[in-house]
């Protein structure tokens, strides 16, 4: 696989890692309060027990130029916080080595084929998707089948213009970088590396299935998730994300709920110590039961729509 191709499967990976990863310019530069229309955004405030106040900004990891600008809440959030937090530090999902290293465990060992994995159904799947995309069968049989989803969504998300390059997460670390605003991230890339890596045979069975299922129809659902995205409908949002969970609780609890838990009380002790900070995660982390927005609610935070208070939180 060629290093371009390697690259653009890195930054894929970022897509919430799996499916829920442009300069500043690109974020809106609109005025505090200025929150008219249907645009409110997926941004939600959670206010410290005794200070500190998180700013929970969902995002969508690949975007298009199409899907700027971003809703006004998103730069409130940016200036109205001492730092960002991200899934990744800053810069860790551009790393030459993050291609190289997933590359190393996304292969197949000699011998083995991912027929041998998938069984013959899948696998006749796979041969068409990949003919369609103009990509030969010994490139695709020799793959994991968890690093082949990815290439998947990475090729699918390409073609709709979509990339890592322009989501919300490469916004605003770009404008950190240019204001002196420090960083940091909630997890390690070798960490999210292990979530597919760690897999049992059949986990990995069944993400390639759910994205095979999926991909023929990802032009008219990213669309639909876009729209609720900008939004801030968490429902609607959190009902496309997650129509699929109950088939794969396994995969939902690892992908997602779990790491929501372990990120929580690293949230929590920023708004001990009285901080405010822009924090930027997949919007799918932050709805339905074992989300964000969840978790804190239960903690007894009081956890509000940023739109609705926007230019207030001062």
């Amino acid at each position: 696989m060629r290093s371009e191709q390697m690259k653009r499967l890195a930054m894929a990976w970022l897509v919430g890692v799996w499916l829920t990863a442009c300069g500043p310019e690109g974020s809106s530069k609109a005025a505090p309060g200025d929150v008219a229309g249907k645009d409110r955004g997926a941004v939600w405030v959670v206010e410290g027990k005794q200070g500190g106040r998180l700013y929970l900004c969902g995002t969508i990891h690949l975007l298009r130029d199409e899907d700027y600008p971003l809703a006004a809440v998103y730069d409130i959030a940016y200036e109205q916080s001492e730092e960002l937090i991200l899934e990744l530090p800053p810069g860790a999902g551009q790393s030459p080595e993050l291609a190289q290293r997933m590359a190393e465990l996304g292969r197949l060992a000699a011998g083995e084929r991912l027929v041998e994995k998938v069984g013959e159904k899948d696998w006749e799947r796979v041969q068409e998707w990949a003919g369609k995309r103009g990509l030969g069968q010994e490139l695709v049989a020799g793959l994991r089948p968890w690093y082949l989803s990815l290439l998947m969504v990475a090729l699918e998300y390409q073609r709709l213009g979509a990339s890592a390059d322009q989501g919300v997460e490469q916004v605003y670390e770009e404008r950190a970088k240019a204001d002196g605003k420090p960083g940091k991230g909630l997890e390690t890339v070798e960490f999210q590396l292990q979530l597919f890596a760690g897999m049992s045979a059949e986990q990995e069975k069944q993400i390639l299935q759910q994205t095979l299922d999926e991909i023929e129809s990802v032009e008219v659902e990213f669309e639909r998730m876009i729209r609720f995205w900008k939004e801030g409908n968490m429902d609607e949002l959190q009902g496309l994300l997650m129509r699929e969970a109950e088939r794969y609780p396994d995969l939902m609890e690892a992908f997602l709920v779990a790491r929501n838990r372990a990120w929580l009380p690293q949230l929590e002790a920023v708004l001990a110590e009285q901080r405010r900070a822009m924090v930027l995660v997949g919007a799918g982390h932050l709805g339905g039961a074992g989300g964000l927005l969840d978790l804190f609610e239960k903690q007894g935070y009081r956890v509000t729509h940023a739109a609705v208070n926007a230019g207030k939180n001062n």
